[in-house]
């Protein structure tokens, strides 16, 4: 296995061809073609499957150029740096359920090592996205959270995706509404008393298993239902409807206003608010930072 052949089959992974990638590399096709082959047999893993159609990756074969990736990226910035001298940057990525505290973490992450020497990444998108970030090192980080229903279903795809879930925190659920809502100024509220609300749902798009859900409480037959899929959304349904949703009651007026405001709900439902990261990769230093921010949180959970 060589760095050479490793760049060869990232090549062929983004063009989705192997006569353009032969292109881009300048190399014959069939050069390219035996040194994939040649890789293939080394590992012991089918990277493409070859059709009529034309290439694919196999599921053994995203894995592969997962690692393959961080290898060439690793030595890439060390010849950068030590051969070429340059001041190239490094890089940090996170994906997250459309959490504020997560984005607010990332945030203050970013202010204290700056952006003079890192370029930074964040997704804030669909529960099945998160995961496949983290298990194709699109993300170093992936954070979201786990409950009595999701919990044996997620954790099977984390061990088959080869991830690790850590929990930071735990919580009850809280009802996410805006402050001129008839019921903001309750301390306590029911599913049954919302009834006659909108319930807002992130949508997440060909995987929308109940398990997938990002809010608890997902079987619930209500009423009224919209989905959307973007925060800014819900927060302008919560004020032009009485929308609400259900969250873990973090509240951070720092990016989202002061109009809006968290109401316990009366249910034992308890949330795992944790992060995902690659089994048996080393946490970054932007890493470990990042995941002491969001732990600071603790102290705001209702």
């Amino acid at each position: 296995m060589t760095l050479t052949q490793l760049r060869y089959v990232i090549t062929v992974a983004n063009a989705k061809s192997m006569n353009e990638a032969a292109r881009q590399l300048f190399i014959s096709q069939p050069s390219l073609s035996a040194a994939i082959k040649e890789l293939e047999e080394e590992s012991g893993v089918e990277i493409f499957r070859r059709t009529n159609r034309g290439i694919f990756l196999t599921p053994e074969g995203e894995e592969y150029i997962g690692y393959a990736r961080q290898v060439v990226e690793q030595y890439e910035l060390m010849e950068a740096k030590f051969v070429a001298k340059e001041n190239t940057k490094k890089k940090f990525s996170v994906s997250m359920q459309h959490y504020t505290f997560a984005v607010n973490a990332f945030v203050e992450m970013v202010r204290q090592f700056g952006m003079d020497e890192y370029e930074f990444a964040v997704h804030e998108t669909k529960t099945y996205d998160v995961i496949e970030d983290v298990r194709k090192f699109k993300s170093e980080i992936g954070i979201l959270y786990l409950n009595e229903f999701n919990r044996h279903v997620l954790t099977k795809l984390f061990k088959e995706s080869g991830l690790e879930f850590h929990e930071i925190f735990q919580c009850s659920v809280s009802v996410y509404m805006w402050k001129g809502h008839p019921l903001a100024n309750r301390e306590e509220v029911s599913l049954e008393e919302l009834e006659e609300y909108p319930c807002l749902s992130f949508d997440q798009g060909t995987n929308n298993s109940f398990y997938f859900a990002e809010e608890v409480l997902s079987t619930y037959e209500y009423k009224r239902l919209i989905k959307a899929n973007d925060r800014a959304t819900f927060l302008n349904l919560m004020v032009g409807l009485n929308g609400y949703t259900l969250c873990c009651g973090i509240i951070c007026e720092e990016l989202n206003g002061t109009d809006y405001c968290a109401v316990k709900l009366k249910s034992d439902e308890v949330m795992t608010i944790g992060y995902l990261i690659r089994k048996g990769i080393h946490i970054s230093s932007l890493g470990k930072k990042y995941l002491e921010e969001i732990s600071k949180y603790k102290e705001h959970v209702l």
